[in-house]
């Protein structure tokens, strides 16, 4: 059972939502000096649009392994799902441990303005704290 699993803390991977030419990419960042093994990603959006609950479908993503200070696509996004909660909760080894986060970008948080440098991807994005 999930609760009996112990999950040791994340640090050093992240999320960004990238923009990429006319589209927007989501990418999982390697920060670490270790090598990720056995990525599991899920995604979902939620929230609400003129009073009426919205939610996206989920979609499932697997990773075989991802090297220390490299990036991986997880998937494109469309900016019409922005007002929305955009979920994407990350699951990974490294060795024989479990690490686990979900990662949120809350409604209306990707926009121009908040927009940072993400040298790994050579591109402007929102990465998540």
């Amino acid at each position: 059972m999930k609760k009996d699993i112990e999950f040791a803390p994340v640090e050093n991977v992240t999320v960004t939502v990238a923009k990429m030419d006319d589209d927007w990419g989501v990418f999982l960042l390697n920060r670490t000096p270790h090598v990720l093994d056995t990525i599991l990603i899920t995604s979902k959006g939620y929230g609400t649009k003129d009073g009426a609950s919205q939610k996206t479908s989920t979609l499932r993503h697997g990773i075989p392994h991802l090297e220390p200070g490299q990036y991986a696509k997880i998937e494109t996004i469309k900016s019409e799902v922005f007002h929305l909660t955009n979920e994407f909760w990350v699951s990974y080894y490294i060795g024989k441990t479990i690490y686990d986060k979900k990662f949120l970008f809350l409604p209306d948080s990707i926009i121009d303005e908040n927009l940072i440098n993400i040298p790994e991807i050579g591109a402007q994005g929102v990465l998540h704290d």
